[in-house]
């Protein structure tokens, strides 16, 4: 039994009918993407397109990002036909519970599956991401005619993508890096799921890209295989510029009566217009699912094709290995996700005597210290590295390759090119935050970010993402409160600490002082499970002599005692994080003045501490002991986690004020006074 036409056109069919009758069967899904950017796709894919299906963490592969992640069956259509680990069993059982068909591309779900998509804009962004680590890579490791890092990017990306203003950050980014890897086929097919584009999107989508730095190609006809195939081999030969491929596409194309309307971009076609598709190109009616054994048979040829280069790929490393051992070995490491063993051999140690110093400087102090051990580790800030510390110092601007222009003000020195391990993000914390997730879902790269706290409400949706897809980035937020002072309320994170403990995977650290500063950046660079939010202060804080309160190698597994005024169970205990806790250590002095046994705890991280076994949470805190003062310079929502709902916390429920940030602290009661206060009442006394 076969299908009709050429077989080009039953390959180019196959992909929209495994699709329509996928979600047919589901009763669920988005039917339009797939069947309108189907011929694109399959050109892409045969012709193109570098991967291993038998492999598909080969380290030289190209990477394709769905980022329409609606049009998921797209992808499951091309992972099923080109030989990955998936079934036609798998693809009748989209999106039902446990399948490897979830209704939005999750990593690695199916194998093949380069990221989570679905929130619009945050593939392409990602690409991003992905380019900057292929170009920093082939720069670092490449020698001459052995280029053992040498793949592109390739991007599906709707309207809605491009509607989204985080794919327009990311789009300057990669225009003004001139990341020639990375290559967009934009689906204009001029619908969305409520209507026409031209209710909300008529810019000149080629003038905005060619003003960003980008080549721009358009293909009139997105069903002719012939013209997208030469846009794709003029994208991948302009190695100045990224690629914006825009394909005028039909969504739903071949369902006669919902094609060319928002009907068919997010709900099944509907049995009677599935079939009158099948009709109309010539598909047999029955049975769902088909395909031809010749269709079949020309897409399996990416098995052997991709073995073919893999093998080709590993004869090149193995001469690169051979004059090259040590950058071999390293890049093994770095592909694996490995740190070096030296690395913490590294840490600054604050000893007793040390001047008070801001954590977001002591952060400084351990990347300047890092960068030389770990040299995958990379990263920027948006617009605030004088601010934020987040560089690398003397080791290089990531820029695009050539002359450096005259005015350099503000870069970090070093090399200037795609060796370059400092990344200028500019004022797009958006992009950048997703840029790292790309960059860590690349792999050979821990990427690290910076900005203000407050400015993580921009960063939100890449980090959720970060975090559903257990990527190990490294969020490095300072100006972590009302301790900011004189910039005012817009500028003082009041909600965003409990907002982002919320987030699971998220591991969130907020160290109190210089040493515990250093075992937040330890603790963050061995979390390889998912990414870490560093939350540092501005002002300074003072060093505690460790050899008067306990070490802040506690931190290690989230909260600690600190200090206490006996050993045993005591009558009351105090908690804090970050600042705070230098205010709880002062009250629980003054209480133990007073003939009250206190104990004092350092929570610098909620997550790692409830990951510790129960017999040591109850060891730090005790059960028994129900009298106990959480202080904290934010939303209190949340602490009755520790403090029970007998307990009490000083916090803020309002917004911050310009003032100096001593004044703050003394007008919103966060204060040893006021933490002492409380505790001697819930004591009674």
């Amino acid at each position: 039994m076969s299908g009709q036409g050429t077989v080009e056109e039953m390959c180019i069919n196959a992909i929209r009918f495994l699709a329509a009758d996928a979600i047919e069967n589901a009763k669920s899904g988005h039917p339009g993407l797939p069947m309108g950017a189907a011929a694109a796709a399959y050109t892409l894919w045969t012709g193109h397109l570098k991967h291993n299906p038998a492999n598909p963490l080969w380290a030289d592969r190209d990477r394709f990002v769905l980022s329409a992640g609606h049009g998921s069956m797209l992808l499951y259509a091309l992972l099923y036909l080109t030989g990955y680990e998936l079934s036609i069993e798998d693809l009748r059982s989209f999106r039902q519970w446990g399948s490897l068909t979830p209704g939005h591309p999750e990593l690695h779900r199916p194998p093949g599956t380069e990221m989570t998509t679905g929130p619009l804009g945050q593939g392409f962004a990602a690409a991003v991401g992905m380019a900057i680590a292929e170009a920093h890579l082939a720069a670092r490791y490449n020698r001459f005619e052995l280029r053992i890092v040498d793949h592109f990017i390739y991007v599906l990306a709707s309207d809605g993508d491009l509607m989204e203003g985080l794919s327009a950050e990311a789009a300057a980014l990669a225009g003004h890096l001139g990341l020639g890897k990375l290559i967009v086929l934009y689906d204009d097919n001029g619908i969305d799921l409520s209507g026409s584009t031209a209710l909300t999107f008529t810019e000149d989508v080629d003038g905005r890209f060619t003003a960003a730095g980008w080549q721009v190609i358009a293909v009139p006809d997105g069903n002719d295989v012939a013209a997208v195939d030469r846009a794709i081999a003029a994208a991948k030969a302009e190695t100045a510029r990224p690629s914006l491929i825009r394909l005028r596409t039909t969504i739903g194309c071949g369902a006669p009566g919902k094609q060319n309307t928002s009907a068919a971009h997010g709900a099944p076609l509907g049995p009677a217009e599935v079939r009158a598709a099948k009709e109309n190109l010539g598909w047999p009616l029955e049975p769902p699912f088909f395909v031809p054994d010749e269709v079949l048979d020309l897409y399996r040829g990416a098995v052997a094709a991709g073995a073919g280069r893999q093998a080709a790929w590993e004869e090149t490393f193995a001469a690169y290995a051979a004059e090259y051992p040590k950058e071999a070995a390293e890049f093994r490491r770095v592909m694996k996700g490995e740190l070096p063993a030296s690395w913490k051999a590294a840490l600054p140690v604050y000893g007793s005597g040390t001047k008070d110093v801001a954590t977001r400087k002591t952060s400084a102090a351990v990347l300047q210290a890092l960068a030389p051990e770990i040299p995958e580790l990379l990263g920027g800030a948006a617009d605030l590295n004088p601010s934020t510390f987040t560089w690398l110092k003397g080791q290089g601007d990531f820029q695009k390759p050539g002359e450096p222009p005259a005015c350099r003000e503000g870069a970090v020195g070093g090399e200037w090119g795609y060796g370059g391990r400092n990344i200028h993000f500019g004022v797009r914390e958006h992009a950048m935050a997703a840029i790292a997730g790309g960059m860590a879902l690349h792999g050979g790269l821990i990427p690290f970010t910076g900005t203000f706290f407050t400015f993580s409400d921009y960063m939100r949706p890449a980090i959720r993402l970060a975090s559903l897809m257990e990527l190990r980035v490294i969020y490095v937020f300072s100006h972590d409160s009302i301790g900011v002072g004189e910039d005012g309320p817009t500028h003082q994170p009041v909600e965003q600490l409990m907002s982002l403990r919320a987030v699971p995977n998220l591991t969130v650290i907020r160290p109190a002082d210089a040493n515990e500063t250093v075992e937040a950046w330890r603790a963050a660079l061995e979390n390889a499970s998912g990414p870490t939010a560093l939350v540092l202060t501005r002002q300074n804080l003072p060093v505690p002599d460790r050899s008067a309160v306990n070490p802040a190698a506690g931190l290690r597994r989230g909260g600690y005692i600190l200090w206490e005024s006996k050993q045993g169970i005591p009558e009351t205990i105090l908690i804090g994080t970050g600042s705070e806790v230098e205010i709880a250590l002062a009250a629980g002095k003054a209480l133990a003045a007073k003939g009250i046994r206190v104990r004092v705890v350092s929570l610098p991280s909620w997550e790692i501490f409830d990951r510790e076994p129960q017999e040591y949470r109850d060891a730090v805190l005790p059960p028994a002991v129900r009298a106990r003062v959480a202080v904290e310079a934010g939303v209190p929502l949340g602490w009755e986690h520790y403090v029970g709902l007998d307990g009490a916390v000083v916090g803020i429920d309002r917004f911050g004020a310009s003032a100096p940030y001593k004044t703050i602290y003394e007008r919103f009661g966060i204060t040893s006074e006021a933490v002492a206060a409380e505790a001697l009442r819930l004591l009674g006394r």
